[in-house]
């Protein structure tokens, strides 16, 4: 099951890169459904938070009426930025499982370390690695190809 919702966020994460925006997709889940899905658009929408986990999270809040989504999960292909770390705080998702670390930009397991911080105030069960050597690709890939490698 993880994996198969894992597959969703990659093809967003495809999607996201025939658009000539960076590949990375998110899903969110409850109760083994898909609630809403995307992958990132920040260029598409000339807007830097357009990225897929805060697409996903507004359309996951905007259907469940609430700007909390407890009992949700999250799967995305990139570990999340420290912004989508703490929109995903924020929005109380419950579990988040991602592909790719991100030495660069994340936002979790180095960096910021957003949900070992002393004011981050709702921490989700956080899994690592499911998909991630194809979101690493997919990510290799893209940034090569605007490299001319």
């Amino acid at each position: 099951m993880f994996r198969t919702f894992m597959d969703i966020a990659l093809e967003e994460a495809r999607a996201a890169a025939a658009r000539g925006e960076v590949p990375v997709g998110a899903v969110v889940v409850r109760d083994g459904a898909v609630v809403a899905r995307a992958g990132n658009r920040t260029r598409e929408l000339a807007d830097p938070t357009a990225h897929a986990e805060v697409l996903a999270i507004r359309e996951a809040c905007r259907l469940a009426g609430s700007e909390r989504l407890v009992g949700h999960d999250l799967y995305v292909t990139l570990e999340p930025c420290p912004m989508c770390a703490a929109a995903i705080g924020f929005s109380r998702i419950s579990r988040l499982y991602y592909g790719a670390s991100d030495p660069k930009s994340g936002g979790l397991g180095q960096g910021p370390r957003i949900f070992a911080h002393p004011q981050c105030h709702h921490v989700p069960e956080v899994y690592e690695g499911i998909g991630g050597e194809e979101a690493a690709e997919l990510l290799k890939a893209f940034f090569g190809g605007l490299r001319g490698e």
